[in-house]
């Protein structure tokens, strides 16, 4: 009998990352996953984002640098997959809303295979953990 492991960093990482290359095989060659989550934020938003609400979101949730996230959304811009609109405005071009409506797609496929079959007490539980873990280590990060 196999006993499951508590949960720690290590476990919530591997499942990260696990998940994450699955996503990673849903883009195309040379789109990023952090351009996919860019793209996706964009999307979120109703389709147009201030460029700062972006690059706040990258650097917030994502966690990357601010240059980083700067990057990303220029890579996204010089690709074709989003535009530059006047006010400091960016928006997925149509390009870039097909790249992220399919990778939505692919990624609700996955997600219906790892998680459609697991009790919904356990997920539940399991978010609220997870989301008090985030706070924490937002916090954490906060503090200095």
């Amino acid at each position: 009998m196999t006993t499951a492991p508590t949960v720690n960093g290590q476990v919530i990482g591997m499942a990260h990352y696990a998940t994450r290359a699955l996503a990673e095989r849903l883009l195309p060659q040379g789109t990023t996953f952090h351009q996919a989550l860019a793209l996706n934020a964009a999307e979120a938003a109703g389709g147009t984002v201030e460029r700062r609400a972006l690059i706040e979101r990258l650097t917030g949730a994502v966690k990357l640098g601010v240059p980083a996230a700067e990057a990303t959304v220029a890579e996204l811009t010089s690709a074709g997959l989003l535009e530059e609109r006047p006010g400091d405005l960016l928006a997925p071009t149509p390009a870039g809303d097909a790249l992220i409506q399919s990778y939505k797609a692919g990624v609700a496929a996955i997600a219906a295979g790892l998680y459609g079959d697991l009790p919904a007490g356990d997920l539940a539980a399991a978010g609220r953990v997870l989301a008090e873990v985030t706070a924490r280590a937002d916090a954490m990060l906060a503090a200095g």
